[in-house]
């Protein structure tokens, strides 16, 4: 059996947080049919890709790829909080109309009153942030 290291195990992590968010998403879109708001769509955007970037280097046990990981997650992660702060403080409401016929603001699940489709993307966004944070730590030592 293949000795495990440490560096694989953050990846693995990270890995499977975006394809759980991937596979949440696409559960909220396709099977209980929420349409995606403009904002859902760009932190899908910086998602989807996620998931194969991560894999790959999952199973390669690359740890380079923290640096296109990282812009990608911290983009996502600026996005998902300021999705959620639209949804959550009406200060933050865009003032143009929606175009795509969903609003931002809408909230097709709020879990405890605070845990909403963004909410959860941002959540996501950090753990990977937080994993890639690790390895980058991990690899100073």
């Amino acid at each position: 059996m293949k000795n495990v290291n440490g560096e694989q195990i953050y990846l693995y992590i990270a890995w499977v947080i975006s394809l759980m968010a991937t596979l949440g998403s696409l559960y909220f879109s396709e099977i209980a049919g929420f349409i995606p708001c403009e904002l859902c769509w760009y932190q899908r955007i910086l998602m989807y890709p996620l998931v194969v970037l991560l894999g790959i280097a999952t199973f390669q046990n690359d740890t380079a790829v923290k640096k296109f990981v990282l812009p990608l997650a911290v983009i996502g992660w600026l996005i998902s909080l300021n999705h959620y702060l639209v949804q959550k403080l009406p200060g933050f409401a865009q003032v143009k109309p929606c175009v795509s016929g969903v609003p931002c603001t809408a909230q097709y699940i709020n879990w405890l009153g605070f845990i909403t489709i963004p909410f959860l993307a941002f959540t996501a966004f950090t753990l990977i942030i937080i994993f890639m944070a690790l390895l980058i730590k991990r690899k100073k030592r």
